[in-house]
């Protein structure tokens, strides 16, 4: 039987930050910390509102 190794990744959810839907989940690599691009968000498409829109890391 092969042995597990950690589990260093983590599922976040994004969050739009103008109308507050929970777009999409991405999974991230949490063993060398947050990557920058995610910290200050990603600009992506908003279903709802028909548009891009910034996109902030939401912890469930």
């Amino acid at each position: 039987m092969a042995k597990k190794k950690a589990a260093a990744r983590e599922f976040l959810w994004l969050q739009c930050s103008e109308c507050g839907d929970l777009n999409y989940r991405t999974c991230v690599n949490t063993k060398g910390g947050m990557p920058e691009g995610l910290k200050e968000g990603l600009m992506k498409y908003s279903p709802r509102l028909r548009k891009h829109t910034r996109h902030k890391v939401k912890r469930k």
